[in-house]
């Protein structure tokens, strides 16, 4: 099997790639092994005690943010639509999914879901907002949308594995799912925030050399690349002609979704819960906001090249299918394994974050905080650390089965999911006016409208042009990222709007809330 990995390199070209994978491997298993020590009680495996440093925060923000979805999906996508202006996503990621995110909603985040007692969002939502209904509704729609966003991941890695290393696409995905059960069960999300660390190092330092190759290699030949990217309308100014279906409208919206969307993931949110202080905040806002420019200009601009690379003829595989390709032909085999590795810290660090989230969403706020609130400690962690293993199967079984697309699975979950929380998140942590019935507007406005949508994008550009129902809902969730941004700038309005019509919190619960801000 080695010799396909390497592709008939010849030499010690053949040895390097297998060293590198085994290197990061054995650090990872030692990770899990030496995190286990360090989680005893349920509060350690879902929020490592609450005394996470601003480094290790930062880095598992970062990390988590980006994943085999960007590098492959993402960056091959628009890359190759829209050419070298995909890099003004990854700056709008570091500037409003990083800076900005850290720096309206971390503190308020932390003081108010310690005054709250809260571990998820789910549960911040039932205390916030007084009612058990609304963590065991909000729980049920983290599990449910999660999945397909992980299983997205995987389908990135496995494509990068398969296209690039000849190993299949199956046994990819099992190693991967095994190797982040091993490390998450063990020592849930100390155990996710130390391999973070390690991963972000080596993302920042893969991202470095990946970005140097591609530029230097003779498809690119430097300066004469970008010219030739300029020639065929793929530069750095997207072109506005063509309405909703132009590079300048997708540039928008992709900046929207996919910055603005952090705002409203569990997933993200979570680092605000767990960091230790203040002071431990400001580092970590700015540690991160670098860590996202970096990786996420490198991801997005170097997917722009893959045009260049392959003669301007999309791959059989499609778009998904664009950075392999690229990469098989800028890179040798000794750098391919530490870009591989890259790859799989980014995609690794994301499935650990999404199957904490989805997992204690489960186990914490529908078992023990509907269906068995006197549920021992020591039970709901041991529930929650077998729910992280069936979100990772279940999350396995659909990227084996290739549903859909590797960017179309992350744009539906990523938009769905911001777009029934972002609303009542947010304004929750600023507004006394905010109601239960305003986060209940937003958690069944953010499902209906993203189905609704769905069949009228349907309709108006069904897939193959054909009017039956599997193309009217192909070509709809073909519209998820601006189905997504819709549902997130929907969220605040129908909540503030419902919440101003409708009873507000008790006195109680609304003075604990903001006596914490004040603190």
């Amino acid at each position: 099997m080695f010799d396909s990995i390497l592709l008939g390199a010849s030499g010690s070209d053949k040895v390097w790639p297998i060293v590198i994978l085994v290197i990061y491997v054995a650090a990872m298993v030692g990770i899990a092994f030496y995190s286990r020590r360090r989680t005893k009680s349920l509060d350690d495996f879902v929020l490592a005690g609450r005394g996470m440093g601003g480094w290790m925060s930062a880095f598992a923000y970062g990390t988590t943010y980006f994943s085999s979805v960007i590098f492959i999906g993402y960056a091959g996508k628009f890359g190759w639509t829209i050419g070298l202006s995909a890099f003004m996503i990854g700056v709008g990621n570091a500037v409003i999914g990083s800076f900005l995110a850290w720096k309206v909603l971390a503190r308020r985040t932390r003081a108010i879901t310690h005054a709250l007692d809260a571990r998820t969002m789910p549960e911040f939502f039932e205390k916030r907002f007084g009612d058990k209904k609304l963590k065991l509704f909000s729980a049920i729609i983290i599990f449910v949308f999660l999945v397909p966003y992980s299983a997205s991941v995987y389908q990135g890695l496995g494509y990068l594995f398969e296209m690039i290393f000849g190993i299949d696409f199956i046994w990819c995905i099992f190693i991967m799912a095994a190797l982040t059960a091993l490390y998450l069960v063990f020592g849930g999300y100390f155990a996710t925030a130390l391999s973070d660390f390690v991963q972000g190092i080596i993302m920042l330092i893969g991202v470095v050399i990946m970005v140097s190759l591609v530029v230097s290699n003779d498809a690119v030949n430097g300066i004469e690349g970008f010219k030739k990217l300029e020639e065929v309308g793929l530069g750095f100014i997207p072109s506005a002609e063509g309405g909703w279906n132009s590079p300048m409208f997708n540039l928008i919206i992709l900046i929207m979704l996919t910055s603005f969307g952090m705002w409203g993931l569990p997933q993200s949110v979570h680092k605000f819960y767990a960091i230790k202080d203040n002071s431990a905040i400001k580092k970590a806002m700015v540690i991160s906001t670098v860590f996202c420019l970096i990786i996420g200009f490198g991801a997005y601009f170097t997917g722009a090249f893959g045009y260049l690379f392959l003669g301007g003829q999309l791959p059989s595989g499609g778009y998904d299918a664009v950075v392999p390709e690229m990469l098989k032909k800028a890179l040798p085999s000794a750098m391919l394994g530490i870009i591989m590795v890259l790859v799989l810290s980014a995609s690794m660090s994301t499935l650990a974050s999404l199957s904490l989230s989805g997992a204690s969403s489960l186990g914490v706020d529908a078992y023990k905080g509907f269906i068995k609130p006197d549920a021992s400690e020591k039970r709901v962690n041991v529930l929650v650390k077998i729910l992280c293993l069936m979100f990772i199967a279940l999350s396995v079984v659909l990227a084996v089965v290739k549903v859909e697309a590797i960017v179309t699975l992350m744009s539906l979950s990523w938009g769905t999911l911001a777009g029934c929380f972002i609303g009542p998140y947010v304004l929750g942590l600023y507004s006394k006016k905010i109601t239960k019935a305003g986060c209940y507007a937003s958690l069944i406005s953010g499902l209906v409208l993203t189905f609704v949508l769905v069949i009228i994008f349907g309709c108006i550009s069904p897939a193959n042009g054909e009017m039956t129902f599997g193309n009217v809902i192909k070509g709809g969730i073909g519209r998820s990222p601006l189905i997504g941004v819709i549902a997130m700038a929907f969220s605040p309005i129908i909540t503030y709007v419902v919440s101003l019509m409708t009873k507000k919190p008790s006195d109680e619960i609304v003075d604990k809330v903001f006596d914490a801000v004040k603190k």
